[in-house]
């Protein structure tokens, strides 16, 4: 049996919260509103986002506001190609106890934590990064046959920087299809530089002047899982889906003539998710086509594996994906191709 639906009151008293919260973030990154309401609704999602923008654009200070703002236990890692797995997930140390004994005990890495900031993190090698696998899926880290479960709630919010390629590896599309989000980081406007030179002395962002206690945040979890979504926008989302592979009967052409291989299950399970954070964010109860449109390249964009022909024609994933929407229809009640509007007998 699902969860009725949010009454008016209900609705209001979650959107408050909501604001609030976006309030203080825009508060101390500014210029950034747009992309304070993505982040958040991945956090509503309980999904990780991957950030690419060039350095000093603020994805650091918006990460660590974000926890500052949530009151949750926050954690960083500089990701280096000396990195290794246990300098993320933990170790067993030799230790000796005041017995004369000796015993391996664990030592628990930095992953547990609510809120893991992965810092440039297509700098460390594979074997770092196949560390993360566990923890992005089942929020469990397993060593030695042991496994220990992670904090509640648990994210990766990482960042990457796209032009300094030197001295880093890709991500693996196994860890990437486990990013809710990845959002491009852009340059801000010359009326917000003007105000961060003015108002932001070597750079130092104010302290929050208010937080979002534990259960607050618990009480937006249970309002993600009461905002509805009708059966004719499921089936949008997985008509999407499923139009993202070329051998698919209902791929368009543009999919076709660039797309290699297309979007997993998981990604229409997470745009499902995003769509309804979407919607309760902007003060809706139920999920509405748009909603699954505005989330929809986000989700999408780092999924996508794109053909050469996608590189020689200088086409990225998110630009496909917002071709790829205009061309799929939000319903599938469609005239025949040999019908015209307007025909018929007088």
């Amino acid at each position: 049996m699902t969860d009725p639906l949010m009454t008016p009151e209900e609705l209001a008293s979650k959107t408050r919260l909501i604001k609030q919260t976006l309030e203080q973030l825009d508060a101390i990154l500014l210029g950034r509103a747009d992309l304070h309401r993505m982040v958040l609704a991945g956090i509503l999602s309980r999904g990780h986002i991957l950030l690419e923008g060039l350095p000093g654009l603020g994805k650091t200070a918006l990460i660590h506001a974000l926890g500052q703002v949530l009151q949750l236990d926050f954690k960083r890692v500089q990701f280096t190609p000396d990195l290794m797995p246990s300098d993320i997930v933990g170790a067993h140390i030799l230790q000796q106890q005041e017995d004369g004994r000796r015993e391996m005990q664990f030592q628990p890495g930095p992953v547990f934590t609510n809120i893991l900031l992965a810092d440039e993190i297509n700098r460390a090698s594979p074997k770092t990064q196949s560390a993360l696998l566990e923890t992005m899926q089942e929020h469990s880290v397993t060593l030695l046959g042991s496994t220990r479960a992670l904090p509640e709630p648990f994210f990766v919010l990482a960042s990457q920087n796209p032009i300094e390629l030197e001295g880093t590896y890709p991500l693996p599309e196994a860890q990437l299809d486990r990013f809710l989000f990845k959002i491009p980081v852009g340059a801000v406007s010359v009326d917000t530089l003007q105000e961060i030179i003015r108002s932001r002395r070597r750079g130092e962002p104010p302290v929050p002047t208010w937080r979002l206690d534990p259960e607050a945040l618990a009480s937006l979890f249970d309002a993600m899982d009461r905002v509805v979504m009708a059966p004719a926008v499921a089936r949008y989302i997985a008509r999407l889906v499923s139009a993202t592979h070329p051998g698919n009967t209902e791929a368009p052409e543009l999919v076709a003539q660039y797309v290699q291989y297309g979007v997993s299950p998981r990604a229409a399970i997470g745009m499902a998710e995003a769509a309804r954070a979407w919607a309760l964010i902007n003060n809706r109860p139920t999920v509405g086509f748009e909603d699954v449109r505005t989330v929809a390249p986000y989700v999408l964009n780092h999924r996508l594996v794109l053909n050469y022909r996608a590189r020689f024609d200088q086409l990225g994933a998110y630009d496909l994906v917002v071709q790829l929407l205009g061309q799929i229809p939000e319903t599938e009640m469609e005239l025949p191709k040999n019908v015209k509007v307007g025909e018929g007998k007088a």
